[in-house]
C-alpha cells in the first residue's frame, strides 16, 4: 500500500513591507516533517521556502519574494496561479477582520458555520479584489492551550510557585505544540486559505492570541514563571504564524527590530498603516510601555500625507465603561469580569494614558492635509464612534468584530447602547459620541461582521458586512 504525505498548509501571504516601488511578501507554509513545500514561482524566478520553526511532526516554512506595487501580479505554487491585486497607487480596497474564533471549543465547531463570514469575504474578493487584509487581534483563540499540563491546568487561578527548569521546558513544549494545532486548523480551513493565498495580511495581536485578559490579569499570574513561559510561547507563535518572522529576523516595518514591543508601520501611497502593540508591554496599570510610546511619538512627528489608519486592537473611543467597571467591582459575583473591563482604554486605571493617546491622535489629525481613522475589533459587535477635534475635523472610529466569534446577547448590545447615551469626554473640548452604522437602528449591532475600506480617487468610504443585515451603505471618511 502506498502512503501519501498530506500536502502543506499554505501559502498564507504576509506583507513584510512596501518600499522602492515593490510589495515585499512572505509566503508561509506548514508542512509535515520531511516534506518541504515546493518553490514559489514568480516573474523574477523561483523561490524555495526555508525553515522558520520546527515542531514534533511539522515544520513551518517561509518564502520571501516581491512584486511590483503599481499593477496586479501573479505567482504560481504547485501548478496553481494566484493573482495579487498589487496596484497601490490610486483606487484601493482593504478588508478589516478581528476575533477569528471563540474561547471554548473553537476547534470542534462545524466548518461552514464557523467560517461563513470568511466565505462571504472570499466571494466579495472575487467580485472586487482586496489589496490588503488587516487583522485587528484575536486571530487565534489560545485560551485552551494551557489545558492538559500540570503546571498550567488551573491557569490563572492556581499557579505553581517554584517549578523546576525541566518542568518549565516541558510546559513550553506542550504550549508550542498546542499553538501549532490551533494555527494549522485555522490556516487549513478552505474559506480562509483561499483568501490568504491571494490577499497579503497584516496582523496585530490582542489578548486571546496569548490568553484571555493577558496584561489585565493579576501581576502574580503574568509575572510568574508559568506566566512568562506562556507569554514567550504565544509571542514566538505570533511572530511565526502571523508575521512569518522570528527574533533577529523581523521585517523592516517593525519599530523595534529587537522586538521588545511589536508595533509596526507600513506606508502605502497616500496611506499609513500604524499598528501599536497594546499587549507586549501591558500591565494592569499601563496599556503601552516606553517602547510603544516612543514609536507613537515618532510617528506623530513624521510627515505622512494622506490618511492614517490607526489599528487599536481595543476600541479607542467608546462609552463610559468606567461606570460599569465600578459596578462590577462592587458586586462580588461580577468581579470575575473586572479583567475584561480593565482591558479597555476607557478603564479608570488607564484614563491618563487614554488622554495621552487621544491628544496624540488629535495632533496627527490636525497636521496639514491629514486624516486619521481608528480601526478596532475585540468587542464581538459592530459599531462606530466619532470624536470632535474642532475646526470642522472629526476622528472616525470603525469597529468590526468578530468574523468568526458568535455575537453576545442582544441585551449586552442594548446595555452598551444605554451607556453610550451618557456620552464621554476624556478631553472636554473633544466630545465623543457613539454613532449608528448607516441604516442601523441601534448603536451596537450584535451580528458577525467584517469591514471594507475603499479609496476612490482621494476619497475613502467604509462599509460593514453584517451576517444577517447584509452590506451597509457607504460611510464617507
Amino acid at each position: 500500500m502506498t502512503l501519501h504525505t498530506p500536502p502543506p498548509t499554505g501559502p498564507v501571504l504576509i506583507l513584510d513591507d512596501v518600499r522602492d516601488g515593490r510589495i515585499h511578501l512572505a509566503a508561509l507554509f506548514i508542512a509535515p516533517e520531511g516534506a518541504p513545500p515546493a518553490p514559489i514561482e514568480t516573474a523574477d524566478g523561483a523561490v524555495a521556502p526555508t525553515p522558520l520553526a520546527r515542531y514534533d511532526a511539522a515544520t513551518v516554512w517561509r518564502a520571501r519574494f516581491a512584486i511590483p506595487a503599481d499593477r496586479t501580479s501573479t505567482y504560481t505554487w504547485r501548478g496553481e496561479t494566484h493573482e495579487v491585486a498589487g496596484d497601490l497607487r490610486a483606487d484601493l480596497r482593504i478588508a478589516y477582520v478581528s476575533c477569528n474564533g471563540e474561547e471554548i471549543g473553537d476547534l470542534e465547531r462545524e466548518g461552514s458555520e464557523r467560517n461563513a463570514m470568511w466565505a462571504r469575504l472570499r466571494d466579495e474578493h472575487r467580485r472586487a479584489p482586496f489589496a490588503l487584509l488587516l487583522h485587528g487581534g484575536d486571530q487565534v483563540y489560545a485560551d485552551e492551550i494551557t489545558d492538559g499540563h500540570p503546571l498550567s491546568d488551573r491557569w490563572p487561578d492556581d499557579i505553581p510557585t517554584d517549578p523546576s527548569p525541566d518542568a518549565l521546558a516541558a510546559l513550553r513544549h506542550h504550549l508550542r505544540e498546542r499553538l501549532l494545532e490551533r494555527y494549522a486548523s485555522l490556516y487549513r480551513s478552505p474559506e480562509f486559505a483561499w483568501v490568504a493565498a491571494r490577499v497579503p495580511s497584516l496582523m496585530q495581536w490582542d489578548d486571546h492570541d496569548i490568553c484571555d485578559g493577558w496584561g489585565s490579569l493579576p501581576t502574580a499570574a503574568t509575572r510568574s514563571q508559568v506566566g512568562r513561559t506562556l507569554f514567550a510561547a504565544a509571542r514566538e507563535s505570533f511572530l511565526t504564524f502571523q508575521h512569518a518572522a522570528a527574533d533577529g529576523d523581523l521585517p523592516r516595518r517593525f519599530a523595534d527590530r529587537a522586538g521588545a514591543h511589536l508595533g509596526f508601520t507600513v506606508d502605502f501611497p497616500g496611506l499609513r498603516i500604524l499598528a501599536p502593540d497594546l499587549r507586549s508591554e501591558r500591565t494592569r496599570t499601563a496599556v503601552m510601555g516606553a517602547g510603544g510610546w516612543a514609536m507613537m511619538d515618532a510617528e506623530a512627528a513624521r510627515d505622512a500625507p494622506g490618511h492614517t489608519f490607526l489599528m487599536s486592537s481595543v476600541p479607542l473611543l467608546g462609552p463610559r465603561m468606567s461606570l460599569l467597571e465600578a459596578l462590577m467591582v462592587a458586586i462580588p459575583k461580577m468581579q470575575k469580569y473586572e479583567d475584561d473591563l480593565r482591558d479597555q482604554w476607557q478603564s479608570r486605571n488607564h484614563r491618563e494614558e487614554w488622554r495621552r493617546m487621544l491628544r496624540l491622535v488629535r495632533a496627527v489629525a490636525r497636521s496639514d492635509g491629514h486624516d486619521v481613522v481608528s480601526l478596532s475589533g475585540e468587542i464581538h459587535l459592530a459599531t462606530r464612534a466619532v470624536m470632535d477635534l474642532g475646526a470642522g475635523q472629526e476622528l472616525h472610529q470603525l469597529v468590526a468584530s468578530g468574523i468568526a466569534h458568535r455575537p453576545p446577547p442582544q441585551a449586552w448590545a442594548r446595555t452598551l447602547g444605554a451607556l453610550a447615551v451618557l456620552g464621554e469626554d476624556p478631553l472636554p473640548e473633544c466630545p465623543i459620541r457613539v454613532a449608528r452604522l448607516p441604516g442601523q437602528p441601534t448603536r451596537y449591532v450584535a451580528e458577525r461582521n467584517y469591514l471594507t475600506l475603499e479609496r476612490t480617487g482621494d476619497a475613502w468610504a467604509a462599509r460593514w458586512e453584517l451576517e444577517r443585515s447584509g452590506t451597509t451603505s457607504p460611510l464617507a471618511l
